[in-house]
């Protein structure tokens, strides 16, 4: 592979177009930054936050820290409308509390919140125990935005005489992603020699080094990381993803958070193999599989459970379900198959983040279930062998029949549409791949040209079709 990349060096801009003067581009987004393993429910609304919350603990300076007697948190925007069906407020205390998403434990993490609203008693890393009331001490405030991003939010430190020792804009930006306000160049901007930031980029690349994009991807985590190690991470993504569709599988009852809204993936699941033992195979059952397998997921998810962001916790059940599909339904999938779909699923992500999003929040549900539908189809056409131009129309046919999908969850919570929904992405990543590999990777609509759409309709769709559960399904459902 790095023989194959080594061509593109000494011409690197004839591969790329927009490479720099230096030969070199952006490095784009890794496979452990998309596929980051943490709990639900939501990546930009309760990984994000906590993630953010632990940062601006880590990152006060010592003296602060010791003059520190109080702690506050205030949310804007879409963390202010639905933060409170996202357990915002648990994350942002989880996050002061030291704790990171793939640190925390679900059990570890309900008993600690128990604790606090007992107490009225946090313990901050390097600050000790102070009082924190989370009533009182976070703020959900749903007049003020900021034109940075939807999920905005406020941390502050104060002295025993009420003054202000520190004070923190951050913004989740969706998939677990968070930015510092008037932050500088982020870890992610280093330069590569294979670096890409749209499609067509990617493809010419690939062309000229006669590889495959999981190749490419792959020559770009090789810069951040021994091979060996990024195939250990890669593995463990997989485990995770897996282990999250058998806890789904195994779970029964009500999920929380009021809607009361039931499991169905375990019945469903226990019906499919009953249907099975009696040797009634019906044509869809691939599909109804998948669709269990999906849920199975995104129930775990809205339940707090440990999962993926894929790349957000929203859609985090279309590629485990893909992936899940590769691994019983196709013939000759492998561990080396399943890496290739993750690497290839992480090279389209990467291309949507950098070009439009994938936040609820900015784009609706179309920047969520739609990229992961996108980098599923991608990566399962990988895996069964497509050539480069049939992956990225894979991609492109499964984002283009998710375009214009709002965002708007019932209650806050990510079970009403959300769950369904993954089960529907993930059938029409497998329908799209299908489609791709029946042509030659020849189509008028590109995957550049996809997400450039997807990015003006989110800009035109109304504020409360994007995570805000102020209109739409969220607001017209029949009274009980």
């Amino acid at each position: 592979m790095i023989s194959a990349l080594s061509q593109i060096a000494a011409h690197p801009a004839e591969a790329h177009p927009s490479i720099d003067a230096t030969g070199e581009a952006e490095l784009p987004i890794g496979v452990a930054d998309l596929f980051k393993i943490g709990i639900g429910p939501s990546s930009s609304h309760t990984s994000g936050p906590m993630s953010a919350a632990e940062e601006f603990i880590r990152g006060l300076a010592d003296d602060v820290k010791s003059n520190t007697v109080r702690l506050s948190a205030t949310v804007f925007g879409s963390l202010a409308w639905t933060g409170k069906g996202h357990s915002t407020d648990k994350a942002i205390i989880l996050g002061l509390s030291g704790f990171t998403p793939e640190r925390v434990e679900p059990i570890e993490a309900n008993e600690l919140m128990t604790e606090i609203k007992t107490t009225h008693e946090l313990r901050a890393p390097g600050i000790g125990t102070i009082e924190f009331v989370p009533d009182r001490d976070i703020v959900f405030d749903t007049s003020r935005t900021f034109a940075r991003h939807p999920n905005a939010m406020e941390f502050e430190a104060i002295g025993s005489d009420g003054a202000s020792l520190a004070k923190e804009v951050w913004f989740s930006i969706g998939g677990g992603f968070v930015e510092k306000e008037h932050s500088g160049t982020r870890p992610e901007s280093s330069k590569s020699q294979w670096g890409y930031r749209t499609a067509r980029e990617l493809l010419a690349i690939a062309q000229n080094a006669g590889c495959s994009i999981a190749d490419i991807v792959m020559a770009n985590e090789n810069l951040r990381r021994p091979k060996a190690k990024t195939i250990e991470r890669i593995d463990r993504i997989i485990g995770e993803m897996m282990s999250c569709i058998d806890r789904g599988l195994a779970q029964s009852g009500e999920l929380p958070g009021g809607l009361r809204v039931k499991r169905r993936a375990g019945e469903l699941y226990r019906r499919l193999i009953a249907r099975r033992a009696r040797n009634e195979r019906l044509p869809n059952e691939a599909f109804d599989y998948v669709s269990t397998f999906a849920m199975a997921v995104n129930e775990e998810n809205a339940a707090g459970g440990r999962v993926v962001t894929a790349p957000t916790n929203g859609a985090a059940g279309v590629i485990p379900a893909v992936l899940r599909y590769y691994r019983d339904f196709c013939q000759g999938a492998s561990n080396e198959g399943a890496r290739t779909l993750l690497l290839t699923a992480t090279s389209i992500g990467s291309i949507i983040k950098r070009n439009a999003s994938i936040s609820g929040a900015e784009v609706g549900c179309q920047g969520e279930v739609g990229s992961a539908s996108a980098m599923a189809s991608a990566g399962l056409a990988a895996a069964l062998g497509a050539s480069n131009e049939q992956i990225e129309n894979a991609a492109e046919i499964a984002m283009e029949h998710h375009l214009g999908m709002t965002c708007d969850p019932i209650g806050g919570l990510v079970q009403i549409p959300c769950i369904e929904r993954n089960a529907f992405g993930a059938v029409k990543a497998i329908n799209a791949t299908s489609l791709a590999m029946h042509g030659d990777g020849t189509h008028m609509v590109s995957l550049d040209h996809a997400i450039a759409t997807m990015r003006r309709t989110g800009a035109d769709m109304s504020e409360k079709y994007r995570e805000t559960s102020r209109g739409g399904l969220a607001i017209n459902i029949p009274e009980c």
